[in-house]
């Protein structure tokens, strides 16, 4: 298939007078315009892609910001938001290191044996991943509880003995989520591989529901335990959803090992670099949230009620781009299309920064704004939005950045070269420290953000360098 550009997106909206259709006759035949239409590059596979994804993810962040404003309503920056953060910050970590690593390394080889040996090889695949994933999350869950003694107080130096008591209690109820949403990225993975993406975009929006409701009901009675019950119920129906969806487009929903393949030595070979890059990667955040707890009561959850505005544009952005693009530079670069993958990199590249630039600027404007409207009522005072605002607004420096490396990391994880990944999240590891060090002295919790956004710049400039180097030699 020839990669041409993008053209008219609204192309297949243009029609002439329409005879006497019914509603479901007029959605069908545009319906089926939109189809055609995508169907004629890759780069409007990618675009048709990136519009569900980015639909459904949208309505997801919604989600998890209206949950965000539930909990600031009743908590505001409170100590028992700051214990709830950390403990649940480990489990995540955890999640994104292991089961996301399974998922990048997986995707291209997934790819290549289900084009090159047919569905039955690639199921297969997965099914001696989920077995391999499987085992890694059990023995990280007994790790982590293992240690949470020794790592909690690391997280939550600043805290004080009441709120590490409370911290180490939601850790315990929040583990299991590690298991649950791990399990849950490894069928999404299989699920996107298909080019079906509406119903893993779309689950994410579970668990914040649940957890509204939960808070909305229990609160009263058991206090911030109703947000780890809601959490917790919320995951479990999200993995049902995702193995019923799994099963429903004949993917070996259950885990089965059937040996050693070279599918299997491709995807492990690229899993330890990928799980160092997660590691350094996600340590950003763990670094972050570890810092802001040695700061002054509150720190940690002003963090991250400022970072949920940016963290919907960079959900929606980088799930719609990553999610889309995957399976396509899989594919280019299983066929040596190496012509394509250039293109449809520079030309997203450019419509990355042709919208998130001027999106950027004018929130940063009007960041404080933003927060009094979202957050200002109850627990939350005028004080916390003035804060909050301002860490939100270096926060969104990183938008542009952030997704252009998401664009090139895809890029990088397709062509199986995740060492270098390892290597720049490794640098960004070490900058993060330093930069978050050095702007608190002076900016206090404000100070973090500034460094995220610095590091991010950083981040996409070595990506950028890297692939720039490499296309250019002939790849």
């Amino acid at each position: 298939m020839t990669t041409t550009s993008i053209g008219d997106p609204l192309k297949f909206f243009k029609t002439g007078p329409y005879p006497s259709f019914s509603m479901i006759t007029l959605l069908k035949v545009q319906l089926s315009r939109w189809n055609s239409w995508q169907g004629l590059s890759t780069n409007r596979r990618i675009f048709a892609a990136m519009v569900v994804v980015a639909a459904m993810t949208g309505t997801a962040k919604l989600a998890l910001v209206a949950k965000e404003l539930v909990v600031s309503g009743y908590f505001g920056t409170g100590e028992v938001v700051d214990a709830f953060l950390i403990a649940f910050l480990l489990p995540m970590f955890a999640v994104s290191m292991l089961a996301g690593s399974f998922s990048a390394a997986m995707m291209p080889a997934y790819t290549r044996a289900r084009d090159d040996a047919g569905i039955i090889a690639a199921q297969r695949l997965f099914s001696s991943v989920m077995v391999l994933g499987i085992l890694f999350l059990i023995t990280a869950t007994l790790v982590l509880a293992a240690s949470a003694p020794l790592l909690l107080p690391l997280l939550g130096s600043g805290f004080e003995a009441q709120t590490m008591v409370l911290t180490q209690s939601l850790f315990y109820w929040l583990l299991p989520l590690l298991l649950l949403n791990g399990i849950g990225h490894l069928y999404a993975t299989a699920i996107n591989a298909g080019e079906r993406f509406a119903v893993v975009a779309l689950t994410p929006a579970i668990t914040p529901i649940f957890a509204v409701a939960a808070l909305v009901l229990f609160v009263d009675i058991i206090g911030i335990h109703a947000l780890v019950a809601g959490t917790l119920l919320g995951a479990i129906i999200e993995l049902a959803i995702l193995a019923k969806s799994a099963a429903k487009h004949n993917i070996y929903w259950m885990p089965r090992w059937h040996g050693i393949s070279d599918e299997l030595r491709a995807v492990m070979a690229q899993y330890a670099p990928m799980v160092a890059g997660a590691f350094l990667m996600s340590g950003t955040v763990l670094v972050d949230q570890a810092m802001a707890a040695m700061l002054e009561s509150g720190s940690v959850a002003t963090l991250n009620y400022a970072n949920r505005v940016v963290a919907m544009l960079l959900g929606i952005g980088a799930m719609a781009l990553g999610t889309a693009v995957l399976p396509h530079f899989s594919r280019m670069v299983a066929a040596n299309d190496w012509a394509g993958v250039r293109h449809t990199f520079k030309t997203y590249a450019r419509l990355i920064l042709l919208f998130s630039v001027p999106v950027t600027a004018v929130l940063f404007l009007f960041s404080e704004s933003i927060i009094e409207l979202l957050f200002e009522r109850g627990a939350f005072s005028a004080e916390d939005t003035r804060l909050v605002g301002q860490v939100q607004a270096f926060y969104l420096l990183q938008v542009p950045f952030y997704l252009i490396s998401i664009l090139g990391v895809r890029l990088i994880s397709s062509v199986g070269k995740n060492e270098v990944l390892m290597k720049i999240s490794a640098v960004n590891l070490v900058v993060n420290i330093i930069g978050n060090y050095l702007f608190m002295q002076y900016f206090g919790v404000v100070g973090i953000a500034l460094s995220t956004a610095l590091v991010y710049a950083l981040s996409c400039g070595m990506i950028l360098f890297y692939l720039m180097k490499e296309l250019d030699n002939g790849r």
